[in-house]
């Protein structure tokens, strides 16, 4: 006899992502399916981590339009859709929904990283390893300076110190050498497989994370 708890999961779905008003961030692809995410909730704190948002991620819409989003059965496979707070939502010009494979129908290699790995499970040469790009990098408590686009190679990226030597020949923070890197909730890097292509950081000296609204004054809107 058949179980109602046996029913078969609805088929994954590929999404393409956005930061809302950021016009430079090429958007992060996710697979979303029911076994891995339970709840629309569960999904938005992935989401909030894959795209590198400066606050949690509370609202999804469609790009054009701008309707929300309220759940996971909700999403198309193969469309667009930008993330937001709990700020007022900007439209993107995303292009049209598409299928995630190819066009004869054939599998979909999705090389972006779902969700940043974790140092003990990054291995270099697997999958999910630090991939190229690059990503802004504000000075500490420097609302004036344009941020520096830092380039995320792979080797840059597992050879952290020689990263820090980079950022402070190109940053230049008030106390000299950049010592940390933080995302812009102030949460501190520990290592390059953390980084996210397109992600915003600030680079920080010797003296404490500065909270400033640098992304809201340093990149146009």
């Amino acid at each position: 006899r058949g179980s109602p708890g046996l029913a078969p999961l609805p088929p994954a779905k590929r999404v393409l992502v956005y930061r809302n008003g950021d016009p430079f961030f090429r958007g992060r692809k996710m697979v979303v399916n029911q076994r891995r995410f339970l709840t629309f909730e569960a999904f938005l704190g992935e989401v909030t981590q894959s795209v590198g948002a400066a606050v949690a991620v509370r609202n999804l819409y469609t790009p054009r339009r701008g309707r929300r989003v309220a759940r996971l059965r909700d999403l198309r496979d193969g469309c667009h859709y930008v993330a937001a707070g709990s700020e007022s939502f900007k439209r993107l010009e995303a292009g049209p929904c598409r299928s995630s494979g190819s066009s004869r129908g054939g599998s979909v290699t999705v090389s972006v990283p779902i969700s940043v790995p974790s140092p003990a499970r990054q291995r270099p040469g697997s999958s999910a390893s630090p991939c190229r790009g690059r990503s802004p990098v504000f000075r500490n408590g420097d609302l004036l300076s344009p941020p520096f686009r830092l380039p995320l190679s792979r080797s840059t990226l597992l050879d952290w110190d020689a990263l820090l030597r980079l950022l402070t020949d190109k940053v230049h923070v008030r106390s000299g050498a950049v010592r940390k890197l933080c995302r812009l909730d102030g949460a501190q890097v520990s290592g390059g497989e953390e980084l996210v292509n397109g992600g915003y950081y600030v680079a920080v000296g010797a003296e404490k994370y500065q909270n400033l609204p640098y992304l809201e004054l340093l990149v146009p809107q």
